[in-house]
Formats: C-alpha cells, sequence, structure tokens
C-alpha cells in the first residue's frame, strides 16, 4: 500500500561529481540524507540500465533490461576498497560543469575499470563475486557473451553476425565464449561492482525511511542480450529481423506519431509460457527498487504495431495484449505488486478498468492541467483522486519554469493565475505547482529536483523528439540542497 507521501525525482547520472557524471558514490548517499532531512519518503530515478551514446544515452533504449551501467560505478568507492589508488584518480580530464560529457566519462572510466579489474584478479578472493554470477546467471551470461561477441563483431547489429552466432549454435558459442573469457569475465566484474554499490545505496536510503521508486520500460532495444538470447518471444521473421516495430500513432504533438522502433513481444508464446520472461524481468526489478513505475502502461493493455518497412508511425495497428491474464499471473506471483501506472496521453476505458481492477496508481502531471478544459481536466488538483502518483512535471517535460516561459500561452499563464488566487511570476511559478501537487489529495507527490531548485529550461532532462543533448543535465555542488520551504510544505500537506 502507497502512504501518503512526497519526493523527489532525480536520475543518478545528474548528481555531482569530480568524474564528468553522477555516480553511487559520496553525493548520492548526501542527497539521501538531504531527501530525509526535508521529510521525503521518496526518491526517483530513471532506468539503471546501461545507456549508449549511439542511442542518445537513453537509459530507456538499453542493450539489456536486467544489467546496470556500469558509468554509475562511484570510482573514489573502488579506492575504498582497494581495487584504485588515490594516484589514479588525481588528474582527471577537464569534464564541464552542469553537464555530463558522456564520450569523455565513459573513456576516462574505461581505462580505470581496467586496472580496477586488474587489481581484483591480484587481490585473489573471489568468493563475493563469484556468488554474484551464480546468482544471476540467468540473465548475466548471454549478456556477458552478447557484449564479448559484439566487440569481437566491431559493434555490427547481431542480426548481421554470422549465422551460427546470430541463431546461436551451440557448439559455436561454446567456443567462442571460452576464447572471450576474459572480456566476458570483466563485464562480469563490472556488473558486480555496479549492483554491490547500488544495493548498499539501497540499503541506506531504507534505513532513513527512504523508498527508491524505479522506472521499467515497457520494450527492449532490438539490438539487445534479451532478444538475441531469447528472438522467439519476439516477432522476427526467418533471418531474426523485426515483422513489427513499436510506436504511437499521431496525435496532436505529432502529425507523423512517434516510431520508437522496439521489436514487439510474442504474447501469445509468452502466454504459454505462463508469462515467465515477464515475470524474471519483474522480480528481478523488484529488488532494485521499492516500487516500480511502468512505463507506456497502456502496452499492457493495447499496443500500437506498426510493419518495420514503414519511416514514421501512421500506417500502424492497435492490437489488444492479454492484459488480464497477463495481471492476473503478474498479481500471483507478486500480491503485493507496488507498482504505478504511467497512463498519460489517450487511455481508453480497457486501461482504466485494469487499473481499477487491480488498484494500480496512475499518474497526473500538472503540466498539462491548465489547457482550455481546466474545469474538466484529469490532471487539475481538483479532480485528482487519492490513489494517484502526481507530478509537477516529468523527465520528458520541460521544467515548470521552462514551460512557463517558453511553451505556456498568454491563457495558459491566465488560468493558472485564476486557479491559485494571484499573479504567478516566472520565479515563482514552480512553487505554486509544488504546492498543487503537496496540497492534493494523491496519495504521493513527486517533484523533479529541477522545479525544488526553480530551474529554466536549460536544465531540461529530456526532449522526446530529439536525439542529441539528451540526460545531460547535472546540479552543480552548489545546487546540492533541499531548502527548508520544502520541508515546511511537506508537513503542513501531511506528507513527512
Amino acid at each position: 500500500m502507497i502512504i501518503r507521501g512526497s519526493g523527489v525525482l532525480l536520475h543518478i547520472t545528474s548528481l555531482p561529481s569530480p568524474h564528468g557524471v553522477g555516480d553511487l558514490g559520496e553525493e548520492a548517499y548526501r542527497f539521501a540524507d538531504l531527501l530525509a532531512q526535508s521529510g521525503q519518503s521518496y526518491w526517483q530515478v530513471l532506468p539503471l540500465s546501461p545507456a549508449d551514446p549511439f542511442f542518445g544515452n537513453t537509459p530507456y533504449n538499453s542493450r539489456s533490461a536486467f544489467a546496470g551501467n556500469p558509468l554509475l560505478i562511484s570510482l573514489p568507492s573502488l579506492v575504498e576498497d582497494g581495487l584504485l589508488s588515490d594516484a589514479d584518480l588525481q588528474r582527471p580530464p577537464h569534464f564541464p560543469a552542469g553537464r555530463v560529457d558522456y564520450p569523455s566519462a565513459i573513456s576516462f572510466k574505461r581505462y580505470l575499470f581496467g586496472q580496477a579489474y586488474q587489481n581484483f584478479k591480484a587481490q585473489g578472493d573471489w568468493s563475493d563475486y563469484d556468488a554474484f554470477c551464480r546468482d544471476n546467471a540467468g540473465w548475466l551470461d548471454d549478456y556477458a557473451l552478447f557484449t564479448s561477441l559484439r566487440s569481437m563483431q566491431r559493434r555490427r547489429i547481431w542480426s548481421s553476425w554470422p549465422q551460427e552466432l546470430r541463431d546461436r549454435d551451440r557448439t559455436a558459442l561454446e567456443r567462442l565464449e571460452n576464447e572471450q573469457r576474459e572480456r566476458g569475465n570483466r563485464v562480469r566484474f563490472l556488473q558486480y561492482l555496479f549492483f554491490r554499490q547500488w544495493f548498499s545505496l539501497k540499503r541506506y536510503c531504507n534505513r532513513l525511511g527512504l523508498k527508491i521508486i524505479g522506472d521499467m520500460p515497457i520494450y527492449v532495444n532490438y539490438d539487445s542480450a534479451d532478444v538475441w538470447s531469447r528472438p522467439e518471444v519476439f516477432k522476427l521473421d526467418e533471418k531474426k529481423r523485426p515483422l513489427v516495430v513499436s510506436g504511437v500513432p499521431p496525435d496532436l504533438f505529432s502529425a507523423g506519431g512517434q516510431l520508437w522502433g522496439n521489436p514487439i513481444y510474442r504474447w501469445d508464446l509468452l502466454r504459454e509460457e505462463k508469462f515467465e520472461w515477464w515475470m524474471r524481468r519483474i522480480g528481478h526489478n523488484l529488488r532494485l527498487f521499492d516500487l516500480l513505475r511502468l512505463d507506456h502502461f497502456r502496452g499492457l493493455v493495447s499496443y500500437w504495431e506498426v510493419p518495420a518497412r514503414e519511416e514514421t508511425a501512421q500506417r500502424g495497428t492497435w492490437v489488444d495484449a492479454p492484459h488480464q491474464e497477463f495481471f492476473r499471473a503478474l498479481f500471483r506471483r507478486f500480491p503485493s505488486l507496488p507498482v504505478i501506472a504511467e497512463d498519460l496521453g489517450f487511455i481508453t476505458p480497457e486501461v482504466r478498468e485494469v487499473r481499477r481492477r487491480f488498484q494500480i496508481p496512475g499518474m497526473k502531471v500538472l503540466l498539462f492541467a491548465f489547457g482550455p478544459g481546466l474545469a474538466k481536466s484529469p490532471y487539475a488538483p481538483h479532480n485528482i483522486t487519492r490513489n494517484s502518483v502526481v507530478y509537477t512535471g516529468t523527465h520528458d517535460n520541460n521544467t515548470v519554469r521552462g514551460w512557463f516561459e517558453e511553451e505556456s500561452s498568454a491563457d495558459d499563464r491566465r488560468r493558472i493565475s485564476s486557479y491559485v488566487g494571484h499573479k504567478v511570476s516566472a520565479d515563482e511559478v514552480a512553487w505554486e505547482f509544488i504546492r498543487l501537487a503537496m496540497g492534493s489529495v494523491a496519495d504521493t507527490a513527486i517533484l523533479p529536483l529541477q522545479d525544488v531548485l526553480g530551474l529554466g529550461s536549460i536544465a531540461r532532462m529530456n526532449r522526446p523528439a530529439s536525439t542529441k543533448g539528451n540526460y545531460e543535465w547535472r546540479m552543480l555542488p552548489e545546487q546540492m540542497r533541499l531548502n527548508e520551504r520544502l520541508r515546511e510544505m511537506t508537513e503542513i500537506f501531511g506528507r513527512s
């Protein structure tokens, strides 16, 4: 059951760090302390999956649905573990303030990870590492082999590999696994480090009374260990190429729709397997997080399927998923399933019925509330219901201030002022939205840190229509604060 509370949305990459990208080290613990001191109950993060510059650094399109992102590994923590020395960290390259320079951070950390691996091998005590590899073999072995083969194949997409590798010929894979053992072990080692640091941070947060909300994309990347290792679960042709891909149809925001390009699940086969692939994936995420946001929730009820040859999402078709059977199986396996439905956009009665039947809270975003239909808008504070999670905005939206200054109309601004009872300025609009979120009857209120800091569009996390410049915003060390105003508001509205 979700308690009445509030929290802050901040991805790990956005934390301050001297090493180019936020990580699971000291500043993450400091931020957790600040959340607890300000009376917060939740820390929401984006997916922890490996991100790739080729895909715009998005954690929503990863080469593994199970692996963690090695870029988030804290280097000073490796010094504490005796895997690196202080001297190793003395001369980092110049990293920009307030932004993540992914190529430079990846290059810098990759070199030091190599040193840490060699030092780890020299230490000789592999007992914890071996236990981790055994416990996670169900996904880790395929991911390590896929990563090794992909490097050997010069990062070509797996469907273009030699047929015996593409089709997972057992003899060929066993031979190459032996040949690539060292490379595969390094992949396992980085996963071991990541999960050790992540669970240490999670335990610390939980001891402070903080619950971590994670995020799980509905789809997986085609060029991933998940599709290569289980191609039969996806709609592929005889050469293992997608027959259809994911997206959403045209709407007011996109005349051509959105063509995401992920492969579509074979729900008929998943049903025959009692949805075991999904059960493993959900179970893995529930170990990582206390609550789990299911991205594009409506795709679990019905999904937009587009022929792979199409260049836009216009010529797609809505296809029903076996949602009743799926959710019954899911709640049998996880009776108190702590999930949040990302149910934004056009939502059908079937989606609302699934949420109602299984008591799954949905999302309400205040940035969507102040259009012409304010009185009846489901996002308006007076229409929000208890079993909801209210956000001022999400990582896909502009910040509240950025929206107010650059995207809102004069009528939108007038409606906001009328709603709160006084003229609203750009300097104060984010806090007006925070007050509306906190004062609503929604059980949970989540505030992007950029809104708590009152930042403009320069601090926007993601622009869905663009593949460049996303997921780069990083807070400055002096911005590592949550002012007394947040604590007071949290207490006034009974969320502490």
